[in-house]
């Protein structure tokens, strides 16, 4: 294999916690699924409540400019929270779900399936930002989605860049198999994993990655390095980073695993 145009190199990536991650991309400054409200219960849809239980390690005030927010799904408050829909007031662009599209204010698009928008970048060049399929749990979208709702996740590629893939809360391997099918080997993969469940929702089964399928989706998608989120901060969340390490070099992927910057 040819070595690596230097644009590939990997670029630093700033996780929060929960599913919150920053990083800069051809000049532009993305933030995923904001979320930096305090520990406690937050309601979630269905009346039952979604517990976190660490504080982000960062402030909407500590994050400088956003330039584009992508959101896998506005209706869960473990992706978007009170402080992050503030947030989306200040930011020019959110990209997210179709419906979230419908319900959010601001400058807010929903994503289709292989919708693609394209971004000027301060250098004159442009980012191509798609949205990918992704199910928030067992089975079809058709069963789904009337229960968890529409997610979405993103890939992004531009001339010269690494190509990256923002999972989104995402649990179908075959939703990953269609992704690897359609782009190239992934440079950086920030990979939704956590092994969320509930007793009352599809009879436990999970709706997000855990942590072997996260590497199962690495081994797909062919990905050089995975940026692991959506593993901490929430009682809802199974498995962590021990699990997370354990799978990675199971499979043989553990030099592939990159936990991002706190500071």
């Amino acid at each position: 294999m040819s070595s690596l145009p230097a644009t590939t190199n990997p670029f630093p990536v700033r996780v929060f916690g929960g599913p919150t991650a920053l990083f800069e991309y051809g000049g532009l400054r993305f933030l995923t699924d904001p979320t930096f409200d305090a520990p406690g219960d937050y309601a979630r849809p269905g009346g039952a409540f979604l517990t976190k239980t660490a504080p982000s390690s960062g402030a909407p005030a500590d994050l400088g400019p956003i330039d584009v927010v992508l959101l896998s799904h506005d209706e869960h408050p473990d992706n978007l929270d009170t402080s992050g829909r503030a947030l989306l007031a200040d930011v020019p662009l959110t990209l997210t779900t179709p419906g979230g599209g419908q319900r959010l204010e601001g400058k807010t698009k929903g994503m289709a399936d292989w919708e693609s928008i394209e971004l000027n970048r301060p250098d004159g060049g442009t980012i191509t930002v798609t949205g990918v399929p992704a199910v928030h749990g067992p089975g079809p979208r058709e069963a789904v989605e009337p229960i968890t709702g529409q997610v979405v996740g993103f890939i992004l590629t531009g001339e010269g860049l690494p190509t990256v893939y923002v999972s989104g809360d995402n649990a179908s391997l075959d939703a990953v198999k269609e992704i690897a099918e359609r782009f190239a080997s992934i440079d950086t993969a920030l990979l939704f994993a956590g092994a969320p469940r509930f007793p009352v929702l599809f009879d436990n089964q999970l709706i997000v990655l855990n942590s072997a399928q996260a590497a199962e989706a690495a081994q797909l998608l062919g990905a050089r390095r995975v940026v692991p989120v959506h593993y901490d901060s929430w009682a809802h969340f199974t498995e962590g980073r021990g699990e997370l390490i354990a799978a990675f070099a199971a499979a043989g992927l553990a030099d592939r695993l990159d936990w991002g910057q706190r500071d």
